[in-house]
């Protein structure tokens, strides 16, 4: 989904024009860069437009200027620096880096621990505020504060969130939507992991319950064969065939799938 693994089955296709952002498991960060620095990369559009905008400020006092062009690039400035709120920017990078936990501005990204460099690059990856978010165990390294800021953030975000994760209490309170792997199939369930394990284990007692119909069935069927009599050899051999169908790792397949076909699963929930 993150265009990075090519060596797959079949296509995953994003819409056009989609911006999707990437939580690996062991981000890529600059080691020279600072922390700063780092997340700063992350807006660097709205930090070059207000570093620009100041000096066009600075250019109306230049009586030669062609204070038509300035206007016209200030407007441009100001609508991309509106559109982030970029005049409380510094305010988010600090509100973020504090739920968050991260070290200190200055610190290099080479000097820090991978759990210091991981929420970096959450950090990073959040203020980026993609359409998607693709989050690999996202709760690592995150202690209880600032895990229940993440859960606040995604409940707010506006875009899609697709999460991979052990962490029960955090799905409880972000998840819109649990995507089961089962046996080759992907099953989705909507509602959080609590209301999966419900509707898993109604799943699971209806699969016990045709299983236990579909012995049944060849306990009567293989019982009616043995007992046959060559006067009934035609529809005896019609049976067996039955049987044979019963018994059938086709037939158990063609049950499973019926299990999907009705579910649906749409990419707006989270």
């Amino acid at each position: 989904m993150a265009g990075i693994d090519k060596d797959i089955e079949g296509e995953a296709r994003p819409q056009p024009d989609i911006k999707i952002g990437y939580l690996p498991q062991e981000p890529q960060l600059n080691p020279e860069h600072t922390v700063r620095e780092s997340i700063e990369e992350a807006v660097s559009e709205v930090v070059n437009a207000l570093k620009r905008l100041d000096e066009v400020y600075a250019l109306y006092a230049d009586p030669d200027a062609d204070f038509d062009k300035l206007a016209a690039e200030q407007g441009r400035l100001e609508e991309i620096i509106q559109a982030h709120d970029g005049h409380n920017l510094n305010v988010q990078l600090e509100r973020a880096a504090d739920a968050l936990r991260l070290p200190d501005w200055d610190a290099k990204i080479a000097n820090l621990s991978g759990g210091e460099r991981r929420r970096v690059a959450l950090c990073r990856l959040l203020l980026e505020k993609p359409d998607m978010l693709l989050l690999d165990e996202p709760t690592n390294h995150l202690d209880a504060e600032s895990v229940a800021w993440l859960e606040r953030f995604l409940h707010d975000f506006e875009g899609t969130v697709v999460a991979i994760t052990h962490d029960r209490y955090f799905l409880d309170n972000v998840a819109g939507w649990i995507l089961e792997l089962d046996r080759g199939e992907g099953i989705p369930w909507e509602g959080n992991y609590s209301s999966w394990l419900e509707q898993k284990d109604q799943r699971l007692a209806q699969e016990a319950s045709q299983e236990a119909a579909r012995r049944k069935s060849i306990e009567k069927e293989l019982e009616w064969v043995r007992q046959g009599t060559k006067g009934r050899q035609s529809k005896g051999k019609a049976r067996l065939a039955r049987f044979e169908e019963l018994n059938s790792t086709e037939y158990q397949k063609r049950n499973e799938n019926q299990r999907t076909v009705y579910s649906t699963w749409t990419a707006s929930g989270r």
